[in-house]
């Protein structure tokens, strides 16, 4: 009997001598499966050439299985009955990505390990893959820099205004059949899809997680051109995705469409049909995928809240891969500020999970400005944004002009990484993120501060524990109840050094100076 691990990827491969037309439209192959206590779970199947379809699951329990195909077609070689064992690992395993609301950070693995999101953005790292560049080395100094999310695109994308065409494209990566020009949306290019396969397998080995994004920007073709791209035409490329997809450990999320807001004519605006589609497609996805990968959408608008958004349809959409880049002009973009305050008024009465998934790209000097977006966008944008991110609950993604979609420079980390890497090791390292959360209402005199410079803090559960970010150093006092009873210390969010910190103790509070005017974290603690 066959035997494979818990969580593992089965691959169930079926031949037939029968001769298709179009093999991708015209059979249409199910797996059933049966777990040792009886619960049924169905996943499509799909046509990977040379007569040969394939069924992909991943079994969440121990024991003996049983499994059946069946086709719409009565096709004897594709129709098969099996059974097959599943064993623990021999290492503990993480499982799936799952999203918990109102525990931890809203994200949690099926171990029950609280989940803080650490994340990059190369949009077309498939294409580049396909192309022929190496992908692998990048994803591997990803994995020991402890990041364990990356926002990948299923189709290429070619262009971003009003200059970005991709430089190391060197073929097309259209994924269905046909072409742009004359398009097939029946059929997969399955060179392509293999090509996938292969960067989706690496990423399971190394530990990584993919956010997949299943239609890229809206403005793009086909997504902006819904009379070619029908309804019936997108029900098939979904399927097919969750099909060879949705077994890998490798997927985190499935998230709708970059922007979604763009739908359905590629309109950057708010507007009630974009939440209707996305319910709908939501619904789709989770009636044809039974692993259970939190569904996402990426916003645009800010506005109106999510939870206004989707006050239709509560449990459809489980997770928002949140946007907003704080300021990033000329003179402001080094202080990233109000991104805290978008996300409480985006988030507000929001019962899933959310996270900060785009902030801004940091910008490469040494590269043409061709988004002239990103031109303020450097290293302190990054480190700012990113603790304003961290400071409300949320696991954050960032973007780097080297490897998020017209350049792929993927063999040197730009400057901001560091403070990226610093604030990792802060929150998995010196403190237990999951503890904390945050609280307003601790700060004295709040009004003194100008616009992105008050103090930003999180307390434990018992408040027995506090962090304060502040953005730009000064004096700050925090009111807190027996303040002696704390001991207190600096984080350099710079350079990761920890200081001793002196506080002035008086009745109800304690008032601290930073060592001096740069961005500083205070962590107090309960003796």
């Amino acid at each position: 009997m066959l035997e494979i691990e818990r969580r593992s990827v089965l691959e169930l491969e079926f031949e037939t001598k029968r001769e298709y037309k179009n093999p991708f439209l015209d059979v249409v192959l199910d797996g059933e499966f049966t777990s040792p206590s009886g619960a049924k779970y169905k996943i499509p199947g799909f046509y990977d050439d040379e007569c040969t379809w394939k069924v992909r699951f991943s079994p969440n329990e121990t024991g003996v299985w049983s499994y059946r195909t069946i086709t719409n077609n009565r096709d004897s070689s594709l129709e098969q009955t099996g059974r097959f064992r599943v064993v623990e690992p021999d290492k503990p395993i993480r499982g799936f990505l799952k999203t918990c609301p109102g525990k931890y950070w809203g994200l949690e693995y099926e171990s029950g390990e609280p989940c803080f999101i650490f994340g990059d953005t190369m949009y077309n790292l498939f294409g580049a893959a396909y192309c022929g560049l190496d992908v692998e080395t990048v994803l591997k100094r990803r994995s020991e820099q402890g990041f364990n999310l990356i926002r990948v695109r299923l189709q290429v994308s070619p262009y971003h205004p009003p200059r970005g065409y991709n430089d190391w494209q060197t073929r097309s990566a259209w994924p269905w059949g046909g072409s742009p020009q004359k398009p097939d949306f029946t059929r997969f290019n399955l060179d392509y899809f293999r090509t996938v396969d292969r960067v989706m397998n690496l990423a399971q080995d190394l530990g990584i997680g993919f956010e997949m994004i299943m239609e890229g920007w809206g403005f793009e073709y086909p997504f902006n051109r819904r009379d070619d791209f029908l309804p019936e035409y997108e029900e098939l490329w979904i399927q097919y995705l969750v099909a060879r997809y949705d077994a890998f450990s490798s997927v985190y999320i499935w998230t709708l469409m970059n922007e979604y807001e763009y739908y359905p004519n590629g309109d950057w605006r708010y507007n009630l049909v974009a939440d209707l589609w996305a319910i709908r497609v939501g619904r789709y996805i989770k009636r044809i995928a039974p692993h259970d990968h939190p569904i996402a959408v990426h916003n645009g608008p800010r506005q109106p809240p999510f939870a206004e958004r989707f006050r239709l349809a509560p449990g459809v959409i489980d997770l928002i891969m949140f946007q907003t880049w704080g300021t990033r002009g000329k003179d402001d973009a080094w202080l990233a500020a109000g991104i805290e305050e978008d996300i409480a008024a985006s988030m507000k009465g929001w019962e899933g999970s959310f996270i900060l998934a785009e902030y801004g790209y940091e910008r490469n000097p040494e590269l043409e400005l061709r988004i002239p977006l990103h031109e303020y966008t450097g290293p302190e944008h990054t480190r700012r944004g990113a603790w304003r991110g961290v400071f409300s609950a949320a696991g954050i993604i960032h973007g780097w002009e080297n490897t998020w979609g017209p350049w792929w420079i993927p063999e040197k980390d730009q400057e901001g990484m560091k403070y990226l890497l610093i604030l990792k090791k802060f929150f998995t390292e010196v403190v237990e993120f999951h503890r904390f959360q945050p609280v307003t209402g601790i700060i004295d005199k709040p009004e003194q501060y100008e616009c992105g410079k008050k103090p930003l803090c999180m307390a434990s559960r018992d408040k027995d524990a506090f962090l304060v970010y502040l953005p730009v150093g000064e004096r700050f006092t925090i009111r807190v109840s027996k303040p002696e009873g704390f001991r207190s210390f600096w984080f350099n969010p710079r350079t990761g050094e920890i200081v001793e910190a002196a506080g002035t103790v008086q009745r109800g509070s304690i008032s601290f100076d930073t060592p001096d005017s740069e961005d500083w974290v205070l962590v107090m603690e309960k003796h």
